[in-house]
């Protein structure tokens, strides 16, 4: 396979098709200027020695030496190895609540945008480690197989939002049960991150984590969101927001940070809570505690660098100017002898 690292040098071609048109201008004032001088027989008596070919030779020496320098600055890539890497980390699997709730405005600039922030960031600091997302709300869903890509991963958490999960609500338990059948190699160290604001479980959270700490993964709990709570805002289709959600009643619904169960959840998982703040929202805190954790080889396959090939047509160009430079544009003497219309 073939790819090229820098395309935009190929605009450097279009060059080649002026440098044909100006040679062609060449040629033809040469016609005409040897036209004054007298007639062709003449003409050809006093420049015998000139080879009309050479200057041809010359020019296309030339303009394969300028195409050769633009492929090599193109830098044209070959090929691509799939190789076994072996590293040391370990297995992270970051369950984020995506349901309306994570809207509200308490933290700035909001819970949801604010963890996505916070995640970038972790995913900048990780070396070696393998990590994953599930999106969950109402439902669970992988997002992101475990992966050593922190590119790709930062990627897809980019396109994460709450329309992402048609059904509402905030099933803890089955993210933490998704999480942990997703892992794909029991011997590696493994733990759940888990970001959400607690609010409206539908499971048994508590119960799912405790089953995840019986097969030796470790969950842990972010809480976003402040204790008195925010109301939960509605936004149009272009993102704007137009009220704020309400009951039944009229009244404008206040989400809450239910604290209580994700510690519960933490406790039962063998892990820790944090809770988010607008200063920090505690991923780094439960970062350090899953650091703690003794880190194991873990071996991953990925693709190797596509290799360079500009040097070839670095020596290609060298080679082309090379013939220009020994090329003269006078005829040999053999060439000469074999003029049989002379007189």
């Amino acid at each position: 396979m073939i790819r090229f690292a820098h395309t935009e040098f190929f605009y450097a071609l279009l060059l080649v098709f002026y440098l044909l048109f100006l040679y062609w201008q060449y040629n033809r004032w040469r016609k005409r200027a040897l036209q004054r001088w007298g007639d062709r027989k003449t003409v050809d008596r006093n420049v015998l020695m000139r080879s009309d070919s050479k200057p041809l030779m010359k020019f296309i020496l030339l303009t394969l030496a300028y195409i050769s320098l633009v492929i090599a600055l193109v830098d044209p890539r070959i090929g691509s190895k799939l190789e076994k890497v072996k590293r040391e980390g370990i297995d992270v699997y970051i369950a984020l609540d995506v349901s309306n709730s994570m809207l509200a405005e308490d933290i700035k600039p909001n819970r949801l945008e604010r963890a996505k922030m916070a995640i970038g960031n972790l995913i900048d600091k990780l070396n070696g480690d393998r990590i994953g997302l599930i999106v969950f709300a109402g439902n669970a869903y992988k997002q992101l197989p475990l992966t050593t890509d922190y590119g790709a991963a930062k990627l897809f958490l980019s396109a994460i939002d709450n329309r992402i999960v048609p059904a509402q609500g905030t099933a803890i338990g089955e993210a933490i049960n998704l999480a942990a059948s997703s892992f794909d190699n029991d011997k590696h160290n493994r733990a759940i991150i888990v970001i959400t604001d607690g609010e409206n479980h539908e499971d048994d959270a508590v119960g799912a984590a405790k089953a995840a700490a019986a097969k030796g993964i470790k969950v842990f709990t972010i809480g976003m969101g402040l204790p008195e709570g925010a109301p939960i805002p509605i936004k149009d289709k272009y993102g704007h927001r137009s009220g704020f959600k309400k009951d039944k009643k009229g009244t404008t619904v206040i989400t809450k940070l239910n604290e209580d169960m994700l510690r519960q959840i933490a406790a039962a998982g063998d892990g820790s809570y944090a809770r988010a703040n607008n200063v920090s929202v505690g991923l780094s805190k439960i970062y350090n505690d899953i650091n703690k954790i003794q880190k194991k080889e873990i071996e991953t396959k990925q693709f190797t660098d596509y290799e360079d090939r500009f040097q070839i047509y670095i020596a290609l160009a060298l080679f082309f100017l090379i013939l220009e430079v020994l090329i003269s544009d006078r005829k040999s003497k053999w060439a000469a002898k074999l003029d049989i219309f002379g007189k």
